[in-house]
């Protein structure tokens, strides 16, 4: 009771010096002058110090009121969120997620996961924005990114979930060309198909049994600005490229297309969760999370 009496005089302290008077702030929280008068002065002698000043014409903050205030603020901040998380944590997820993600990557693995999370959750609708452009997550109202590769620096809340590899592949009938090569230097000189979505898509640093190390730099017969268009071209014969293994294992298990020097490693990349700053998460994002992770991991 003690506690939750503190609390309360906390509250009536910030709300007298945002309002600047004991009148307003009265008004504000609905009751009396006296009663937010009085609490404040027992605030004030709990913690031993004066917080405010009053004078007929203004009322003060003293330093340590300031000071006081600044933490009060953040102390009932954390209060209301962790009433409105407890809140959060029992309720259904419901409403409209919007989310956000790579065209090749959200084709393949997102698109079915939504299908999934609606049939679980009927009160949830899914905007999803499929786009190898990075959408400003505040400007455009995004719950959730699903960013893959490397992130960059930002003011974002990043969370790392999954893991993909980066594959050197082409059409079968490249295998046989690629079996006669003795070194892999010599790659470079079949036909090679540039991503030109990517920040360097001729140039790739393969590595082997974690002590070897070669960086190859192709010549592009073709170039092109989308991952899945490149798919394409390598599927029909076009040339070799590098493209992640959740976009082609299937291909390569049914023998469509083959791993060229499958010894020799490129750097693998993330899965990444992005979301706006935010307090705490809505039970929709939190639920569509957990059946992605989940899903990654089996």
């Amino acid at each position: 009771m003690q506690a939750a009496t503190n609390l309360n005089r906390l509250a009536y302290f910030v709300a007298v010096v945002d309002a600047g008077s004991f009148t307003r702030a009265a008004e504000y929280l609905g009751i009396t002058k006296a009663v937010v008068s009085q609490q404040v002065a027992k605030l004030e002698q709990e913690v031993g110090t004066t917080l405010l000043v009053r004078t007929t014409r203004r009322l003060h903050t003293t330093e340590a009121g300031r000071l006081f205030h600044a933490r009060c603020v953040s102390i009932l901040r954390e209060a209301e969120d962790a009433f409105d998380e407890l809140a959060q944590a029992s309720a259904e997820p419901m409403g409209v997620l919007r989310v956000t993600a790579p065209y090749d990557y959200g084709t393949s693995i997102i698109v079915p996961l939504v299908t999934s999370f609606t049939a679980r959750y009927p009160g949830c609708k899914v905007e999803l924005f499929l786009s190898d452009k990075m959408i400003d997550l505040v400007a455009d109202n995004m719950d959730l990114a699903i960013r893959v590769g490397w992130l960059a620096d930002s003011g974002l809340q990043a969370r790392r979930i999954g893991a993909f590899r980066q594959l050197l592949v082409g059409r079968h009938d490249f295998a046989d060309r690629i079996a006669d090569l003795k070194e892999l230097p010599e790659l470079a000189s079949l036909p090679f198909i540039a991503n030109t979505a990517l920040r360097e898509p001729l140039t790739w640093t393969f590595s082997r049994a974690n002590t070897e190390q070669y960086t190859l730099h192709f010549k592009a017969v073709m170039s092109i600005n989308t991952t899945p268009a490149v798919l394409e071209a390598v599927r029909h014969g076009g040339g070799l490229s590098v493209l992640p293994d959740f976009l082609v294992a299937e291909e390569l298990k049914n023998g469509q297309l083959f791993q060229a020097f499958p010894e020799w490693h490129l750097p693998s990349g993330g899965v990444h969760t992005v979301y706006p700053a935010a307090r705490f998460r809505a039970p929709k994002v939190s639920a569509f999370v957990d059946m992605l992770t989940d899903s990654l991991k089996r």
